[in-house]
């Protein structure tokens, strides 16, 4: 019987080992364990028991990082076969390679893992700035920013590295925003020069000069440029420069002129001023002029002195001295030149109607006479008993006679001419005239220029 049964257990044996044996996987597993395990290619020999060997794979030492491992078999068991780690590094590194390994039946962990120090790349240069970092390009690296003198910042004034290898913020740049400096010469006073209102100035250009990159773009110039010739008063000079960004700064200074100035002076009673420049600057040169029928009684003319006082004095005009105790009526005549205008009356005798209808007009007409300088000349009557005479002067016989010839005045009727200051027969009458055509006559063809300035100047004072 024992023969017999040999046979059976051996088949029972086989089926037994048959049942704890995993095709395929190199080793055999405990009865009452369930461990994850990896499909690997089978060993020449797969009869080891992980019960007798606990370190199967190499221990996991990660620089700058930690393996938190766990095992089929328990805490204890950190590099046994099946053992899973999962990997990680210390703040500030980054792990490069797989993030959880296992212990493979081949003796190895099935993957490779380190720790690498997180770097940022290198900050650019900052063009008219610099940056200071406090750790280089390292995780938690501050880099302030600053800027070149008379620049400023604009952005982000400092920039950490995170963990992601990344800068925080944005890069800033420097920008130009301070004004350029700028100087103006000082304020000045200047005297006008002699005979002249204005005054000629010179000055030197502003000292201009930019904080930033010491280039000035431009300088404008508000006002007259130096060497003008500036009038009385005070007079503003303003000078802006800008830099290359723009940025502007002025300054600005006073330029003064001053005119000497004598006390004005006052026309002579019957006369006039005629002065140069603006007639009492200093360097004015003031003539003094009588009316028609005046003669001056003194010094003509009269400066203005850097003193601010005038030369000489003030003279008179006194009523012209009409000499009639002369040899003939040229000699007459010529005292009137350039003086005065006449207006030569005849008539045959002094009963003569025209001859006292006009007498009487202009009798009442003496202010506008006077005011054009017009002297009235009477020849009336007939041999011998002919009458000649200018105001309160009597003229002789011989002169009468010249002058009618002169004239050529007749005795038989009322007639009259009217002489220019320069002695020419303008305009003849056979008729009385009104003192309105008169007038209107010499204003319109016989005044000067002076008169007329005069005339405009003062007024009719006959109004």
């Amino acid at each position: 019987m024992a023969q017999e049964a040999a046979p059976v257990l051996l088949v029972f044996l086989t089926r037994l080992v048959s049942a704890t044996w995993h095709e395929g996987s190199g080793y055999y597993t405990a009865e009452s364990h369930t461990n994850e395990v990896y499909v690997e290619e089978a060993p020449p020999e797969p009869a080891l028991d992980y019960r007798r060997v606990p370190q199967w794979c190499a221990t996991l030492n990660i620089y700058r990082g930690e393996a938190t491992c766990y095992s089929p078999r328990g805490g204890n068991y950190r590099s046994s076969l099946g053992t899973r780690c999962e990997l990680s590094c210390a703040r500030g590194y980054r792990l490069v390679g797989r993030s959880a390994v296992q212990c493979l039946p081949s003796r190895h962990w099935s993957g490779m893992a380190y720790c690498r120090q997180i770097r940022c790349h290198v900050l650019p240069a900052v063009l008219r700035g610099s940056y200071v970092c406090s750790a280089g390009v390292q995780m938690d690296s501050r880099c302030d920013y600053t800027c070149l003198p008379g620049y400023q910042l604009e952005g982000d004034r400092s920039r950490t590295c995170m963990e992601d290898g990344r800068w925080s913020g944005s890069e800033p740049i420097c920008v130009d925003v301070e004004p350029p400096k700028i100087r103006c010469p000082e304020s000045r006073e200047r005297i006008a020069e002699p005979g002249k209102l204005t005054a000629t100035v010179y000055w030197d250009p502003p000292r201009v000069k930019d904080s930033a990159d010491g280039i000035i773009k431009r300088v404008t110039l508000r006002g007259p440029e130096p060497g003008s010739e500036f009038p009385e008063g005070e007079h503003v000079i303003r000078y802006t420069a800008y830099d290359q960004a723009y940025n502007r700064a002025s300054c600005k200074f006073r330029i003064r002129v001053q005119v000497r100035r004598c006390p004005v002076l006052k026309p002579p009673q019957h006369g006039y001023l005629s002065c140069t420049s603006d007639g009492n600057n200093y360097g004015a040169t003031c003539e003094y002029l009588c009316d028609g029928g005046y003669e001056r009684q003194g010094t003509s003319l009269r400066v203005c002195r850097s003193t601010q006082q005038w030369t000489g004095s003030s003279p008179l005009c006194a009523p012209m001295q009409i000499n009639t105790a002369v040899n003939s009526a040229a000699s007459l005549l010529d005292q009137f030149y350039e003086k005065r205008r006449l207006l030569v009356i005849s008539a045959p005798d002094s009963a003569n109607r025209y001859y006292k209808m006009q007498i009487s007009m202009l009798q009442q007409a003496t202010c506008g006479l006077d005011l054009r300088h017009v002297t009235i000349v009477e020849l009336v009557g007939q041999p011998p008993h002919e009458v000649g005479r200018i105001r309160e002067h009597q003229l002789s016989v011989g002169i009468i006679e010249e002058l009618r010839q002169f004239l050529h005045l007749t005795r038989s009727h009322f007639n009259a001419v009217l002489l220019d200051k320069a002695g020419t027969d303008r305009e003849r009458y056979i008729l009385p005239i009104s003192p309105d055509e008169l007038f209107d006559f010499i204003d319109t063809y016989l005044l000067s220029e002076q008169e007329t300035a005069q005339r405009a100047q003062r007024g009719d004072p006959c109004d």
